[in-house]
């Protein structure tokens, strides 16, 4: 039997995957340079759970700072690049 539930990754996993630390993903997603992820709240805490979408735009972004970007036209670029893909 299939569900409509899609996968979900934390914030440790999302770091992993995209080698980008936790911290600098708080921050990208604070300053808005990534989308806001949703949150899962367990009892006093929430806790971030990032789509695959949201993954590739992280990942994407770690690409383009790799090759110079800023990270204000880096993330301009992945959301676009990734859009696109989608």
């Amino acid at each position: 039997m299939k569900t409509n539930r899609r996968e979900t990754f934390s914030i440790g996993d999302t770091a992993k995957i995209t080698g980008v630390s936790q911290k600098q993903i708080r921050n990208w997603e604070g300053c808005g340079y990534i989308p806001e992820a949703d949150r899962v709240v367990c009892g006093e805490r929430a806790y971030r759970r990032f789509t695959q979408l949201q993954v590739d735009i992280i990942r994407e972004i770690r690409r383009y700072l790799d090759q110079g970007y800023t990270l204000k036209h880096a993330s301009g670029l992945a959301r676009n690049n990734v859009k696109k893909q989608d």
